[in-house]
């Protein structure tokens, strides 16, 4: 199961997600209360060992954009969040990073409006309302769905519930921010430290 806790913004909250076993870190380079400077990126990614992955996630931005916030911030992963087009990540996809592509369920469900699936290394696929923290009816349809692909599942996900989801729709991995801070924008460790292994015990079920 590959956790990666999201949105973290300080040194003590990368150094717990670490110890807990998470397997990507994500920083948030556009606006968010969790945004931070590319700058303050790169220092904290730093901190993280090659082994786990460290993610820049952006939204509202173009192409172009995500592709200097990236370079800047010297992360490992780019992650586009929400309604970009093939060609947006055609437009990165030289960057010697991982690409994650992030999109609401319901895109899913329906599937690329222009008929054309972007490629990614990842996919996270998130509440209707993308970000907002809130979760979806996880149904084993949309297990069905996703089966076989390397998808990751964010949307209200919490200690207390990350277990259920997994094993309602078995995903390759989870993504959690707001379910383990203890405010907004600010990261609970215990929370981290509980969420790692809720969701490491649900996959070995």
């Amino acid at each position: 199961m590959f956790v990666k806790i999201c949105g973290l913004t300080t040194e003590a909250a990368v150094e717990v997600a670490v110890s807990s076993g998470a397997d990507a870190i994500g920083f948030v380079l556009t606006e968010s209360p969790r945004q931070l400077a590319p700058g303050r990126v790169r220092e904290l990614a730093e901190l993280v060992p090659p082994e786990v992955l460290t993610v820049g996630v952006v939204r509202g931005v173009s192409a172009a954009g995500a592709r200097a916030l990236a370079v800047e911030s010297g992360v490992g992963a780019l992650q586009l969040h929400g309604d970009y087009p093939a060609s947006a990540f055609d437009e990165v996809r030289d960057l010697p990073v991982r690409l994650v592509r992030a999109v609401p369920i319901d895109s899913v469900r329906g599937g690329p409006a222009d008929g054309e699936e972007p490629r990614a290394d990842l996919l996270l696929v998130d509440s209707p309302v993308a970000g907002s923290g809130e979760s979806w009816d996880w149904s084993p349809t949309d297990a069905e769905l996703l089966a076989g692909r390397r998808w990751l599942l964010a949307g209200g996900l919490r200690p207390g519930n990350v277990g259920t989801a997994v094993r309602v729709l078995r995903p390759w991995g989870v993504d959690v921010s707001s379910g383990v801070e203890r405010e907004r924008g600010v990261k609970d460790h215990l929370l981290i430290e509980e969420f790692v292994r809720a969701a490491r015990a649900a996959a070995t079920d």
